[in-house]
């Protein structure tokens, strides 16, 4: 594609050079610069990609997305001054790719909380209205049943172009993908313009990335008032989407429990299997079973129900869906435990709100204790440590505290900011910080009836330490102790 095709709708403050290159490729990475290639220099807070410009042409890239003219680089080579390279880099990639988005019905999931959930729960509805789906989130990206493995919740618009691209090929219908706050700040989402979109909640995290809950919250909103979709679904159950829907300039479909949601859950029943409740939509009423426990299930299942509403899917089809839905790895999953006289619950909670989350549904099933092993990540907000310890203390009889992925942070200090909390409530723990270690106490020392909750791993197969990511995937650790122990 020529240069100035991929610059179309793009707001081009100056160039020096021709915009007839043939554009082979779209790189923000020098080491990765192919012949014919487009790079993009992004100022970071860590690097500024135009120090690595000259880098860039050497190895063969024709042109560069620059916010301000670079002198030490060959005359050949275009340079295109933007004010915003992140946003034109998403624009100039959906123009490389043909704009695959056109060609799709599309949905974004937003919120803390709640988002890989929903985005699993539209898929099933979706397919039983007989869509082929593509999926794109924390856990994986799907185009239909072939999974690709997903590096960012988010992934880059390059890269989030080209995997649209390749759903248009496969005949994908509808693609379900989760929006993170991270992706919206830094303008991935530039060019697409999403159907619907979903605000599921706000509780505290990434607070080492916004500074505020107000800035966080910012971030969400742009998803609903920045162009980027035609219709909003928000949660009125949550105070901060109360504040969501004020003011929108889209129509709105609210959902909650509360009295003028228009979508409602009421008689909501709840046991170790899943919940059920009675829906009412502006349509009629359904009745919903969903095989995944605990409160959030009923948020979750609202979610997608209200946006598959909005996408003139039928209320029997999204009640069909629902109750087809299997449950999602790494969210509230049941392990194989062999015949041992305990349970092991894997959960991915990694927010004071998503560990009292879990804890609190296991608190309301479990025959027996619970028991909480659960650390926090290094390199992240540091404010959660002693909340995530308090949520803990309260809701399991007993605590395990460990690693979680303490990345370049010395793991010690990351448990003794968590301790304080968990001293708080009395609750009896013991600090393990070896992570396969504290599994395997757990289950060593498991009572008749106990439920172990593994909190903030989920579907993660590794654990970062000092930088390095090991292979640990909490559903084989247990897997080989049980085999280790028979």
């Amino acid at each position: 594609m020529k240069l100035k095709a991929c610059l179309e709708h793009v707001e081009v403050a100056a160039c020096r050079g021709s915009k007839t290159h043939n554009i082979q490729s779209l790189c923000m990475d020098s080491r990765a610069v192919e012949q014919g290639a487009l790079f993009f220099c992004i100022p970071g807070g860590r690097f500024d990609g135009h120090a690595f410009a000259k880098d860039a042409a050497q190895k063969g890239a024709v042109a560069l997305i620059v916010e301000h003219f670079i002198e030490d680089v060959p005359e050949e080579v275009t340079q295109v001054q933007v004010r915003d390279v992140r946003a034109s880099m998403s624009r100039i990639a959906a123009n490389f790719y043909g704009n695959p988005a056109q060609r799709l019905r599309l949905i974004a999931v937003t919120g803390t909380n709640g988002k890989t959930s929903i985005t699993y729960m539209i898929k099933a509805i979706a397919e039983a209205f007989g869509k082929r789906v593509g999926l794109l989130g924390t856990i994986a990206n799907m185009i239909g049943n072939q999974v690709v493995p997903a590096q960012l919740t988010t992934p880059d618009p390059i890269a989030l172009q080209k995997l649209l691209y390749d759903m248009v090929q496969a005949r994908v219908d509808w693609v379900v993908m989760e929006a993170s706050a991270h992706a919206l700040a830094l303008r991935k989402l530039q060019g697409i313009i999403f159907d619907v979109g979903i605000f599921s909640n706000l509780t505290e995290d990434h607070l080492d990335f916004f500074g505020d809950m107000e800035t966080y919250f910012a971030a969400k909103r742009r998803l609903f008032d920045d162009g980027l979709c035609r219709h909003a679904v928000i949660n009125l159950d949550d105070a901060y989407g109360a504040r969501m829907a004020e003011g929108l300039p889209i129509p709105v479909t609210s959902y909650g429990k509360r009295e003028g949601c228009d979508v409602r859950a009421t008689e909501v029943s709840s046991d170790a299997q899943g919940v059920s409740y009675t829906a009412t939509f502006p349509q009629g009423r359904q009745h919903i079973d969903v095989g995944i426990p605990g409160a959030f299930s009923v948020y979750n299942s609202l979610a997608a129900a209200a946006a598959c509403m909005a996408m003139e899917v039928p209320l029997p089809v999204i009640r069909v869906g629902l109750h087809r839905m299997p449950g999602v790895h790494g969210r509230c999953e049941k392990l194989d435990t062999q015949g041992r006289d305990y349970s092991i619950i894997l959960d991915y909670a990694h927010t004071p709100d998503g560990l009292e989350n879990i804890l609190s549904t296991v608190r309301g099933f479990a025959p027996a204790r619970v028991v909480a092993i659960f650390g926090c990540g290094g390199d992240r907000d540091p404010i959660k440590r002693p909340i995530m310890g308090e949520m803990a203390g309260k809701y399991a009889d007993f605590c395990i505290i460990t690693s979680d992925n303490p990345r370049s942070e010395d793991p010690a200090a990351i448990i003794a900011a968590i301790e304080p909390g968990v001293r708080k409530t009395g609750t009896p723990y013991v600090v393990i910080e070896n992570r396969r270690d504290a599994i395997a106490y757990a289950m060593d020392h498991a009572q008749a009836q106990d439920t172990i909750v593994l909190a903030g791993k989920g579907h993660e197969t590794t654990q970062e330490i000092a930088g390095v990511k090991y292979p640990f995937d909490e559903k084989e650790v247990v897997a080989q102790l049980l085999k280790a122990r028979a």
